[in-house]
């Protein structure tokens, strides 16, 4: 998470850090799922976190992966009754701190400063959802990968001698459910790719070898990196 000198995440480990007790949870962990009523708003400090929803027929959708030093607020504020529109289940072992939804709204209420970095960072979050669904609604399902991986490459991206390393472990299929795909189709797309030596895919992570190649085919604005992200 690319953060200001005054970010919502620090005001928050300010008022929380030394109230709360560091949770520990196991990969694979359910933190809670769609219709949920909302208890806890969340302060990653390690781990990596899904957060998506579940088609009637079955088939996930991972709308945003969370890594690190990040905050899991998932709900409308100041509903009276609130409940989650989304799943998040943890990728890996995670630390964290679980902030009760009331603590987290008064804070919000009475700090100045603190609702000012939460406009900042929605405000983030809403540029960051609406450039997403402008690249897979003009430019399809090869669009939406390509611009995803871009999207993994600012987020995750290490610089090696061979190209850009997503230092991200993901399946065909969960960068099918991040693109709203099918298996089949990212594989067919994804092998292109190869062909065309624009990426190598090893031990389930991907490094891109030519991200101008990508670029080139969404039009890629070089948005910032708070803005082209996963997150």
């Amino acid at each position: 998470m690319i953060k200001t000198s005054n970010s919502l995440y620090q005001v928050m480990i300010r008022n929380f850090s030394n109230k709360e007790t560091v949770q520990k949870i196991k990969a694979g962990t359910m933190l809670f799922q769609e219709k949920d009523p909302v208890q806890h708003v969340y302060i990653m400090l390690k781990g990596t976190i899904a957060v998506g929803r579940v088609h009637l027929k079955g088939k996930e959708f991972i709308l945003k992966i969370l890594s690190g030093e990040e905050l899991l607020i998932e709900y409308q504020i100041f509903n009276p009754s609130p409940r989650y529109h989304f799943f998040a289940k943890t990728i890996s072992d995670c630390e964290m701190l679980m902030i009760k939804r009331e603590q987290f709204e008064e804070m919000i209420e009475k700090d100045v400063v603190a609702l000012q970095t939460f406009s900042h960072w929605m405000s983030t979050r809403y540029l960051k959802a609406q450039m997403k669904c402008q690249d897979l609604i003009m430019h399809g399902k090869k669009g939406g990968l390509y611009s995803i991986l871009i999207r993994l490459c600012n987020s995750y991206g290490v610089m090696t001698d061979e190209g850009i390393l997503i230092d991200l472990p993901l399946t065909h299929q969960e960068l099918a459910n991040l693109t709203y795909g099918t298996r089949e189709v990212i594989q067919r797309l994804l092998k292109e790719l190869r062909e065309k030596d624009v990426l190598v895919y090893r031990q389930q992570k991907f490094t891109v070898k030519d991200l101008a190649y990508l670029k080139n085919h969404v039009d890629c604005q070089n948005c910032p990196y708070e803005i082209c992200g996963v997150n």
